[in-house]
């Protein structure tokens, strides 16, 4: 029995929609993203002087397990931070409230990401609540520069005449003869 008019459209629609979905589940699978459908979640607030590339949405891990996400990035017009606020998984609600925050990158070049590294306080980070220790991310291009021109190495790369003669070594001894 062969499909010939309304039911072959129909059986071809329904394929065409059957792969649209299945893209789309593929697509959210590959973002890693959470997309808040279930459980409570709760938000800090961590304050940073740099960011580097860390944007919305990326995750934030403790010990490489990711426990939430970046929920919006705001800048604070009197002291020109980077405010952070944190979406938190509802069940890791009793960190301790010494806990740092540091922006972090996944590998030389990866995605950045905030990492929270609990401390042993006994009270807890209230929702809404600002983390107090922060680390702001580490520019590696400038990191390099410094480094490579002189400025990360503890000094002046530049070499005076008297450094420079110091540093080869005695003078050899003239190849012309001695006058008296």
């Amino acid at each position: 029995m062969a499909l010939r008019g309304p039911r072959l459209e129909f059986a071809v629609g329904a394929f065409l929609l059957l792969g649209l979905a299945s893209l789309l589940v593929l697509a959210i699978a590959s973002t890693n993203r959470q997309w808040g459908f279930g459980g409570d979640r709760y938000a800090l607030i961590a304050r940073f002087s740099q960011i580097g590339q860390l944007r919305a949405q990326a995750p934030v891990k403790i010990g490489g397990v990711i426990i939430g996400q970046v929920a919006k990035i705001d800048l604070d017009p009197t002291k020109f931070d980077s405010v952070v606020t944190l979406s938190i998984d509802g069940k890791y609600k009793d960190l301790p409230a010494d806990t740092s925050a540091a922006i972090l990158t996944s590998g030389l070049l990866g995605e950045s990401y905030v990492g929270l590294q609990p401390g042993g306080d006994p009270d807890t980070l209230k929702p809404g609540q600002e983390i107090a220790f922060t680390q702001p991310a580490v520019d590696l291009i400038q990191l390099v520069g410094k480094y490579m021109f002189g400025g990360g190495s503890g000094g002046d790369k530049t070499v005076t005449p008297a450094a420079a003669s110091s540093a080869a070594g005695p003078v050899p001894p003239s190849k012309e003869p001695h006058k008296p």
